[in-house]
């Protein structure tokens, strides 16, 4: 039986091509590797030929493309029959919708607020612009709506076995609502000239039983269809007589009348433009095939978790993932009812192990929920890079960057800048929803009605603009006093960039956000929309900073790549030791079980890529020296036209850190140009700079595939080749030493580590798709054979083939499983490193009872190579590791550290220590 806290998960991404079965037969490989968990993507139903399973169409069943149930009780077997246990990546935050797939949301679009499903959405039903009557939204026109109309490309269908009718247009379902279906058949039988034919009597008598506008409603439409759809003939009659709505070229009567029975649904059409700036549903941040769920309400979260509650009381999961609690309008109540859930299908034997994907900002500590383990872990990925990066590369680095951008090395102002981009822009109908709120608010009082709807506006764009983290845990009763003081900062930040009159506004805007306009006394303001603005605002201050930090300045501030990663930041300093000990001595008091990954299907890079990267900071001035080289060398394959220049100069200054990042050691890998193409024209589009995904520029664009087509081809650019192929080896093997450092970090420190799927071996994979790409394991199951007695000189000989990192890795996850007590309960202990190379050693114990282990993790080691010539010799290492309370005694770090630069020492605390420790 697995553990209930898990040792150590391998992260699988199920696929049509990768699905249950096949997740089965790996279940003996991932044993024997070490790990104690599978923990797998989303696999409910989600939308045909999805690479992830986030856009979720029917959480009530398991994913039909995976093998659906028999699919999903085999893999179950198998697992069990390894003794590995199963986490789910769970998605309780949002769906996916448009198309044809989506019960709930098809039956919302067929019979809008009426739908009992339409509880389940976040839609502002009454906020459609020029528009008398409710409805949503749907911007899925690829042209305008009516260029689409008179070209006849929404089409009015009837579908005889539901005896329903809907209008598609290409492979988007839109469901007629019935009450119209009275008005409608009439109008074909009359087309159809079918009045005195036996199915057009049959059909007029039926629609004269349903007259007036409310007929047939909800109760009598399922009888309404039956009726029809078993009408013999009727079909036929009803495909002549849909002529009437036939639009096209040439037919503006029944183009006209197409519209006008489109315009009388509960959605109305739209261009995809439109979205950003009129779209009137939540979506998940700003896609709009996924809208977000109000899980909130109860019957919406029972529905969607019937399989989960199903599979842990029959105890085929041992574990949950939560997918973007952020998204939650009130993550505390979730977390109780996921709690009470799963006691009720699990019992109170053992724990269950819960964690969240949470981005901490910098300083803030995870809110603590009811049966969380802890985030998914980005915050520790980052933490190990900062105490590995050298921190006297990174202010000559940022002096490169600056001359390079000819911009600030200051962060600050270019996330604010990104932020105004991303409210303008791809978030600008959500914040609308919130201004035109605010702005009810204070109309609904006399005291308040003088703050204009503009100046409100202005007041919340600031605030949003100013506010530091993803977003603060209000609940419908208040807010806490971290959240209070959080909110207080940052109104006051704003009202210093207000050049205005204030006269109450942002004092207004703060009692709003904390809920104190609610409090006795306060002047009489609408309750229900209070509380909506303030937990709405919450909702909307994590995506805004998502698409503006992660997917807009990260892909504008190229300082050091190995720093742009979710979670972190791209101005971040190193981080001292004695800094990384009192935060892994308080992850072992507060959260000792959440997650560590250093690699994760969101990851901007693979953790191979970063760690090359991280050497750039211990050799900065060879860096800045081949940059030059290689800028004069490619000067003439940038593409010029007039002002353009493609790519601009950071963006190719970006890319020579991508190109050493991901460069590959077998130079015959025909898919690294192709691979390195998207990448350039995914960061160029994220970076909104010179084109972007809204309004691309096709010429950068073209410039970008041309360039580097150009620098990578052998013939043309072969100095260039040679010289970043030399310089990008180099890095290359002191990354290797780097990431040995890193897995060993994310092992042996407090929390339970992740192996995303595939980095047994090195990873310099780029971002999302292409770290999704397929893993050969069978590769991988003939190399743990033949590493599981490694010869560490020989591994350390052909480092280049990556099976050092996996032979270390499989030895840190079977010490895992022999000390599992140590490594999931034991405490953190943080040793003194003396000698003239304390600098660059990291040293702690890890004790549970009498039980220890120490670990030391070289770091900085670019001297210890040549500058990446040769690989690491540690007999040249001299420093001395302090362990006076243990059996190991002081230990000299050269005569540990031969052909890796890193070691775990099994070990026994003194008998004094232990003692100690019980009276405590």
């Amino acid at each position: 039986m697995p553990p209930a806290i898990p040792t150590a998960t391998y992260r699988l991404q199920l696929t049509k091509d990768f699905d249950f079965d096949a997740a089965a037969l790996i279940a003996p490989y991932l044993k024997a590797l070490g790990v104690s968990h599978v923990y797998a993507s989303p696999f409910m139903k989600a939308r045909a030929g999805s690479t992830h399973g986030y856009d979720i169409v029917d959480h009530t069943k398991l994913n039909p493309e995976l093998g659906g149930d028999a699919g999903f009780e085999r893999m179950s077997a198998a697992l069990k029959q390894n003794d590995l246990g199963l986490i789910l990546d769970f998605v309780p935050n949002h769906v996916g919708v448009h198309y044809a797939d989506n019960p709930w949301w098809l039956d919302v679009l067929e019979w809008g607020e009426a739908s009992p499903y339409a509880v389940s959405f976040d839609i502002d039903w009454e906020t459609l612009p020029y528009r008398t009557r409710g409805g949503v939204l749907l911007p899925i026109i690829g042209s305008s709506y009516g260029q689409a109309l008179e070209n006849g490309e929404i089409e009015l269908k009837y579908d005889p076995q539901e005896g329903s009718f809907s209008a598609w247009y290409y492979e988007h379902r839109l469901p007629i609502a019935p009450e119209r279906y009275s008005e409608m058949l009439r109008i074909i039988i009359k087309e159809a000239n079918a009045d005195d034919s036996a199915p057009g009597r049959a059909i007029l008598t039926l629609a004269g039983k349903h007259k007036g506008l409310r007929h047939p409603n909800r109760s009598e439409a399922p009888a309404f269809k039956q009726q029809l759809g078993s009408i013999r003939g009727a079909a036929d009659v009803i495909a002549r007589g849909l002529d009437a709505y036939r639009a096209g070229p040439d037919r503006p009567a029944e183009t006209q009348m197409l519209h006008m029975l489109l315009e009388r649904q509960h959605y109305k059409l739209g261009q995809w433009r439109l979205a950003s700036s009129e779209i009137n549903y939540r979506r998940f941040f700003d896609v709009n095939t996924l809208a977000g769920l109000r899980v909130e309400d109860n019957g919406t979260f029972e529905a969607i978790h019937t399989q989960v509650k199903r599979l842990i009381a029959e105890d085929k999961l041992q574990g949950l993932r939560l997918d973007h609690i952020d998204g939650l309008r009130d993550p505390s109540q979730y977390f109780q009812r996921l709690r009470r859930l799963i006691r009720e299908a699990h019992g109170k034997a053992k724990p269950f192990y819960v964690v969240v994907e949470k981005i901490l900002g910098e300083n803030e500590k995870l809110v603590p929920f009811a049966g969380v383990h802890g985030t998914t872990g980005y915050e520790w990925l980052n933490a190990i890079t900062q105490v590995l990066v050298d921190e006297d590369g990174l202010d000559p680095l940022g002096e490169t960057w600056r001359q390079v951008s000819n911009t600030s090395p200051k962060f600050e102002p270019l996330l604010i800048e990104a932020k105004r981009r991303v409210l303008d822009t791809l978030l600008l109908s959500e914040f609308t929803v919130l201004a035109r709120l605010l702005a009810r608010i204070a109309n609904g009082h006399y005291s308040t009605r003088d703050f204009s709807a503009d100046t409100l506006r202005q007041a919340l764009e600031l605030y949003v603009l100013h506010f530091p983290v993803y977003r603060t845990y209000l609940t419908a009763t208040g807010s806490s006093a971290l959240d209070r003081r959080l909110i207080s900062d940052t109104i006051e930040k704003a009202r210093a960039d207000w050049f205005g009159t204030d006269e109450g506004l942002f004092d207004f805007l703060r009692d709003a956000l904390t809920l104190d306009l609610l409090k006795p006394g306060s002047p009489a303001h609408s309750k229900p929309r209070v509380r909506r603005f303030a937990l709405k605002v919450q909702q909307f201050t994590g995506p805004t900073m998502a698409k503006s930090l992660e997917d807009t300045a990260f892909y504008r501030y190229h300082k050091l790549l190995a720093l742009n990663e979710v979670g972190g930041e791209p101005a971040a300093a190193a981080m001292p030791v004695a800094r990384f000990h009192e935060l892994m001595v308080q992850r072992a008091s507060e959260f000792p079980h959440g997650m560590t990954s250093t690699a994760t299907h969101d990851t901007k890079r693979g953790e191979d890529a970063r760690t090359r990267l991280l050497a750039l900071a211990e050799l900065p001035g060879e860096w800045a020296t081949a940059v030059s080289r290689w800028k004069l060398l490619n000067a003439p394959h940038v593409i010029t036209d007039g002002n353009m220049r493609s790519p601009s100069a950071s963006f190719e200054y970006m890319l020579y850190q991508a190109l050493v990042g991901a460069w590959p050691l077998d130079t015959r890998d025909e898919t690294f140009l192709p691979r390195m193409q998207a990448y350039a024209l995914k960061a160029a589009r994220e970076g909104k700079e010179e084109t972007s995904w809204l309004n691309p520029h096709v010429a950068y664009e073209q410039g970008l595939q041309d360039f580097l087509a150009r620098i990578l081809d052998h013939i043309v650019s072969k100095e260039f080749i040679e010289q970043i192929d030399a310089f990008a080896r180099r890095m290359a093997l002191i990354g290797a030493l780097n990431s040995l450092s890193q897995i060993t970090l994310k092992a042996t420190i407090p929390g339970m580590p992740d192996f995303y799927q595939g980095t047994e071996f090195s990873d310099c994979s780029l971002v999302d798709p292409d770290n999704r790409r397929p893993v050969d394991f069978a590769e991988r199951i003939a190399v743990l054979e033949k590493i599981k007695t490694p010869d560490w000189k020989a591994l350390s000989d052909a480092w280049t083939n990556s099976h050092i990192k996996f032979a270390w890795t499989h030895e840190l996850l079977k010490l895992r499983s022999e000390f599992a007590d140590l490594f999931t309960h034991g405490n953190y202990e943080p040793l003194d490193v003396t000698g003239p190379h304390a600098a660059h050693v990291l040293a702690f114990a890890r004790r549970h009872q009498s039980n220890a282990a120490i670990v030391i993790v070289g770091r900085k080691l670019a001297g210890f190579t040549d500058g990446g010539r040769k690989w690491f010799d540690g007999s040249t290492l001299h420093a001395t590791v302090r362990a006076p309370d243990y059996a190991s005694g002081d230990i000299i770090v050269a005569e540990h550290l031969q052909h890796l630069p890193v070691v775990v020492i099994k070990t026994q605390a003194s008998l004094k220590r232990v003692r100690s420790t019980r009276l405590q």
